[in-house]
């Protein structure tokens, strides 16, 4: 019988932590998935390590090593491969919550169709609490961006998508550069899709520090053609307010002068706002370059 659903991991060593990835998935109830491992180009023992659980037999496991790309060009290379109906990305260091398969499976075969994006199910932490809120009870789909920016969803939520649909949208690559916000391609299917709300833990979370989530302005700082990019990308969307466009384009400006564009005012989507974002953007600019020397100081 086919599979509906692959979880992929993209992982860069973390083969310290792998394993309880791979505990929690064994345990769960329904084997009807298959775990795509994204080796982004890992030195450490993470090959030799998906080989032996590959020679155990346990769940059906797809491994696939690249040069190193970072989190976007991993999920690319998923996307690429995956060739199950649904996916789902569980990080290198989070679990597969207990009889989430067997949830997912269970949902979209109830509610599933081609008018929605996916499902949209809750984080949890270690300790067993939601991460943020719970999603709104009163609505059955949302896009992901009015989840938060209109129904005042918080915290990271688990995203199971269409395969089709994330075979759009590829996230770009740029030369020296390992970051591209994920939610690139997740706001553009909104602007066609809504995603269904499963109420139910999908998944389990742990920040470790060396985590893209710990380390956001060293993404920032090393990373700025990613950024504008991102920024330029959430300033067209049809669905925004001027005050959303605003913000992007305070980053968007604090990017570009980390990448040194002075062309950056011709290449913006929304020039009167970028301009009214200069002074804001010059403040954010030398806000990362400060914390950028404090984090390299001994």
């Amino acid at each position: 019988m086919n599979k509906t659903l692959t979880v992929f991991t993209p992982t860069y060593n973390r083969a310290f932590c792998l394993d309880q990835l791979y505990e929690s998935l064994i345990r769960q109830p329904s084997r009807e998935f298959i775990w795509l491992i994204i080796d982004d180009g890992s030195t450490d023992h993470t090959t030799d390590l998906v080989n032996s659980w590959i020679d155990e037999g346990k769940i059906e496991i797809r491994y696939f090593y690249q040069t190193n790309q970072g989190m976007h060009g991993a999920h690319n290379t998923a996307y690429e491969l995956i060739d199950t109906e649904l996916n789902v990305c569980i990080d290198s260091d989070d679990l597969m919550a207990e009889g989430a398969v067997e949830k997912i499976l269970s949902f979209w075969s109830e509610k599933g169709s081609d008018r929605v994006s996916g499902i949209a199910g809750l984080d949890l932490d270690l300790k067993g609490n939601v991460i943020g809120s719970k999603l709104p009870e009163n609505i059955s789909r949302s896009t992901l961006f009015d989840l938060y920016h209109r129904h005042g969803v918080t915290g990271d939520k688990k995203l199971v998508y269409r395969t089709d649909l994330t075979k759009k949208y590829p996230y770009p690559l740029f030369h020296g550069e390992r970051y591209v916000g994920l939610a690139y391609k997740y706001y553009k299917l909104d602007e066609d899709y809504e995603l269904l709300l499963l109420n139910e833990p999908l998944c389990v979370v742990e920040y470790l520090e060396d985590g893209s989530s710990m380390n956001m302005f060293r993404q920032y700082y090393r990373n700025p053609k990613g950024f504008s990019f991102y920024r330029k990308e959430l300033m067209k969307l049809p669905f925004v307010d001027l005050k959303f466009k605003f913000r992007q384009a305070i980053h968007y400006v604090s990017s570009s002068m980390l990448e040194k564009n002075t062309r950056f005012l011709f290449e913006t989507p929304t020039p009167l706002l970028t301009v009214l974002a200069i002074p804001p953007g010059l403040v954010l600019y030398a806000h990362i370059l400060t914390k950028q020397r404090t984090a390299s100081s001994p």
